[in-house]
């Protein structure tokens, strides 16, 4: 102590009382401890929170990852159709100018050809 004497004025070694190292020694060691123990308590529950944000952020992003592949199946699936629906399309009009050239175009030519029934035929 005779050292902390030389470096520390003597107006502040007035106010320091007697007996403080005995004393307070005690109830300083545990507040020192009940400190070390809250820091200690902390930072367990700041890696447990850390751990379940990683548990979190893992499962998110696999059902992400299942998002995505769910997603890229049904743009194929969605590709297939619109090709699928193209091809349906392109027969429909196949079949309609097939229709019109073998059934209603030969029969509209035969109608201009055939002559009206007079009025008066019977069947």
């Amino acid at each position: 102590m005779s050292e902390h004497r030389a470096e520390t004025p003597e107006q502040v070694l007035k106010f320091v009382p007697k007996e403080w190292p005995n004393r307070h020694g005690a109830q300083v060691e545990e507040v020192g401890q009940a400190i070390v123990t809250k820091i200690q308590r902390a930072a367990e529950l700041s890696n447990e929170n850390c751990d379940r944000a990683l548990a979190l952020a893992h499962k998110l992003s696999m059902q992400l990852r299942t998002a995505e592949d769910r997603i890229s199946q049904l743009e194929a699936e969605v590709e297939h159709f619109r090709d699928r629906a193209a091809r349906a399309e392109r027969w429909l009009q196949t079949i309609q100018n097939e229709i019109e050239e073998k059934l209603i175009a030969p029969r509209s030519a035969n109608a201009a050809e055939q002559t009206p029934l007079p009025k008066d035929f019977e069947l």
